[in-house]
């Protein structure tokens, strides 16, 4: 962070996310509670909130069951395009599908 990110009154949560990444990444938090100005245990607040908020995301499942509904459909129309795709080959080989009448 730069030198005017001392002024700052109210922490942004991008401005939060920032300070905490550091942290992650190993800087000393007495170091990173001098240049910006906000005490430890504040930085230490911020690192577990973030820790949690990470974990309960971590722990959500995908349980909405339009989700299973919109992969079926997709495959379907996955499918669809194939045979489409295969039936054209088809007639670009043998020419166009003929029916025939029975006798």
């Amino acid at each position: 962070m730069s030198q005017d990110s001392t002024k700052v009154k109210r922490w942004s949560a991008r401005n939060k996310l920032e300070v905490v990444l550091r942290l992650i990444a190993g800087e000393p938090i007495d170091d990173v509670s001098r240049e910006i100005g906000v005490e430890i245990s504040k930085l230490d607040e911020w690192k577990r909130e973030a820790i949690d908020g990470i974990e309960a995301r971590f722990k959500v499942r995908n349980t909405d069951p339009r989700g299973s509904e919109l992969n079926r459909a997709k495959q379907q129309i996955g499918d669809l395009l194939m045979e489409n795709e295969l039936l054209r080959e088809r007639i670009k080989k043998q020419g166009p599908l003929v029916l025939m009448r029975s006798k």
